[in-house]
């Protein structure tokens, strides 16, 4: 499904302009974990709430540029109150989408967005800074776990 691109332009600045749950939240009951780019300014924090496997809230703040900004803030609206193992297989299909291989875009919905951003592949980073981020979360939350039991 090859969003149009004006369509595609719009989803983007909606998202950079007026991010979901872009703020630092102060409860030690999120996991807070940090990303960022070694090419460019992109750094952000995702604080995430889980409840047994599902993610229950996640909010992002820092600095970003207009991709990172509404990549995190899509994500977002994707995955609250999605379990671990569905937004695992959302993950895959997203980094299957930017990196040009088969993908199931009915589970990326406005993500589908950056369909076309391998063309410009320094924007792969940026697109895949909140993601890179959630995998982080959960290799950190899954080792909590192990600990704890």
């Amino acid at each position: 499904m090859m969003l149009d691109p004006e369509l595609r332009k719009e989803i983007i600045m909606e998202n950079y302009l007026n991010p979901v749950n872009k703020d630092t939240i102060e409860d030690k009951n999120y996991l807070k974990v940090n990303t960022n780019s070694e090419t460019c300014i992109d750094n952000i924090d995702l604080y995430i709430l889980f409840d047994g496997d599902v993610i229950k809230d996640l909010h992002f703040n820092g600095e970003a540029c207009a991709i990172s900004t509404s990549a995190s803030s899509i994500m977002i609206k994707l995955l609250i109150g999605k379990t671990i193992k569905e937004a695992k297989e959302i993950m895959k299909n997203y980094y299957n989408m930017v990196h040009e291989k088969e993908y199931d875009e009915n589970l990326l919905g406005e993500a589908c967005c950056y369909e076309d951003i391998h063309k410009q592949q320094n924007r792969i980073g940026c697109a895949t800074i909140p993601w890179r981020g959630l995998e982080k979360a959960f290799e950190e939350y899954e080792k909590r776990l192990k600990e704890a039991n």
